[in-house]
């Protein structure tokens, strides 16, 4: 709401526990969110903290009452009751959950509200910037306004971080479940308001949150789960969410989404090796079953095929051959070549040849376009009904200072190569990507950009870094490209190299082992 009312736009309620310099980039966030004096508030509730955090909060409510309030609760052991508290306590018309280690984008929240209150939207998805940690990619390929889980990618962020609105959440009840299970406490609540809420908005063109993973490992969901705990917690999602009887597209979404990532994705690649070979075997105990009981068959035929796969072992309880499935998966890469670029006042052009390749060859598909893969009876029965379509290439720009990522436009042309030896030909995409950047994140360009090719097909989505970066001096600015395939980007490299190594001696003297502080040559 406007400066002077009694009644902010947004709260931000924030649980807290031994948050200590943690919270400092939170904090220096708020100042910058481009709302008027009144406009938002900020609900620190802290979860019975044992080090100095509230004092630091009451410290910052003192120096200013009129945005910060503290609430000193019991310590529960998990943000939901906090989160809860704080929802209770919130007088704005939305509220948004942040946690206590990750930060806001400049004037995030006074964007998000703006596309609240122009769409009349019950929730708004700001974009997520990942520090250490994964975020959704394709749910932030672009805005989106009026969606819902049946006709936009939601199901992709399933964290609570979100702008929503409060009477929403106070007309259906919506709150986070405490007591135990405690994980998939997100889940729980994301989910049930995904399907009750009748405009959700995705606001991509700005980043909107820094979700962080801290160096320490202190974000309370960091630690190993429980296998049995955490997937009574999944079924209890499911319940939740199949007890409304949403569209069969929305649940088909939602539970293909829990099939990949919270079950099968487990099971596959680096995470597999990296379990102890008991927690491991728990994972599988637990989601063979799930997949079989709860899991409808149309919504396994629906995930990639190498999901099929892995869903497929772990319903026979196959340890092993997931281990020896994962091990082979590892060496699996994207390729990528930049064939041509050229640059057209402020357009890039990018015309690039890709495909994947597992170890030292390229990875082979049969004639349906599946996987070869290493391990012998892996496909499920009726595994010839299953489709390998979709493969592409998307091309991303990343800004270098702040790590938001940009889907480019893109042409994708796939052909099959025939191999020598073995069977099963390589698929080769071919693909051009044009990018104009006195428009490219609303002509805010200037600085340093990589590009990367993200090969996606048969349930891999890995990325090639490109040997181009693209610099520009100014917002809107014309691109100058780094090739750092040729010769000479190399010695610019070593030229710049050099010459920052000349400033800092500059600056600080050359201070030698054997030359005392002070002295001169």
């Amino acid at each position: 709401m406007g400066g002077g009312t009694d009644r902010p736009g947004v709260s931000v309620v924030v649980p807290t526990h031994d948050s200590g310099p943690h919270l400092d980039p939170l904090v220096t966030s708020l100042g910058r969110q481009g709302l008027p004096p009144g406009g938002y508030e900020v609900i620190f509730a802290d979860d019975g903290s044992t080090d100095d955090t509230p004092q630091r909060l009451d410290e910052l409510a003192a120096a200013d009452p009129r945005h910060v309030r503290v609430l000193h609760l019991e310590h529960s052991g998990w943000p939901s009751r906090p989160r809860n508290l704080g929802v209770e306590a919130a007088r704005g018309e939305y509220v948004f959950f942040a946690d206590d280690d990750d930060w806001f984008g400049d004037d995030a929240l006074a964007r998000l509200l703006t596309c609240a209150r122009e769409h009349d939207a019950d929730i708004v998805i700001g974009r997520i910037v990942g520090h250490g940690r994964g975020v959704p990619r394709e749910l932030f390929r672009g805005n989106r306004f009026g969606v819902n889980l049946a006709n936009a990618p939601l199901s992709d962020s399933m964290t609570c971080h979100k702008l929503f609105r409060r009477s929403f959440l106070a007309r259906h009840g919506l709150r986070f479940p405490e007591g135990r299970p405690r994980r998939l406490e997100d889940h729980r609540l994301v989910a049930e308001a995904y399907v009750l809420a009748e405009r959700v908005c995705v606001l991509a063109d700005h980043p909107c949150y820094h979700h962080v993973r801290r160096s320490d490992a202190g974000n309370v969901t960091a630690t190993r789960m429980d296998p049995a705990e955490y997937y009574a917690a999944l079924r209890a999602a499911m319940d939740v969410v199949d007890a409304h009887e949403p569209p069969e597209a929305a649940r088909l979404r939602l539970h293909r989404r829990w099939l990949r990532q919270e079950a099968l994705d487990r099971l596959r690649g680096r995470r597999a090796l990296a379990a102890p070979e008991p927690w491991l075997e728990q994972v599988v105990r637990e989601v063979g079953p799930l997949v079989r009981d709860r899991f409808a068959p149309e919504a396994v035929a629906g995930v990639p095929p190498l999901y099929r796969v892995t869903a497929h072992l772990a319903e026979q309880g196959r340890v092993a051959d997931l281990r020896r499935l994962a091990e082979w998966e590892v060496g699996v890469r994207a390729c990528a070549t930049v064939d041509r670029w050229t640059v057209a006042g402020r357009t890039l052009t990018i015309d690039l040849s890709a495909h994947l390749a597992a170890g030292d060859e390229p990875l082979r598909f049969d004639g349906r376009g599946l996987p070869v893969l290493p391990v012998a009876g892996a496909e499920p029965p009726g595994g010839a009904a299953m489709r390998a379509g979709g493969a592409r290439t998307d091309v991303v720009v990343r800004r270098r200072e702040t790590r938001e990522e940009f889907f480019l436009p893109v042409t994708t042309t796939t052909e099959r190569v025939p191999t020598d030896g073995g069977a099963g030909d390589q698929v080769l995409h071919r693909t051009t990507a044009t990018v104009d950047f006195a428009t490219l994140s609303r002509g805010r360009t200037r600085g340093g950009w990589e590009v990367r090719a993200r090969v996606i097909q048969a349930g891999w989505a890995l990325d090639s870094r490109l040997p181009l970066v693209v610099r520009c001096a100014t917002d809107g600015g014309v691109p100058r490209v780094e090739d750092t395939r040729r010769p000479h980007s190399r010695l610019r490299r070593a030229v710049r190299r050099i010459r920052r190594a000349l400033r800092r001696t500059a600056r600080t003297g050359d201070r030698s082992p054997d030359r005392p502080a002070g002295s001169r040559r």
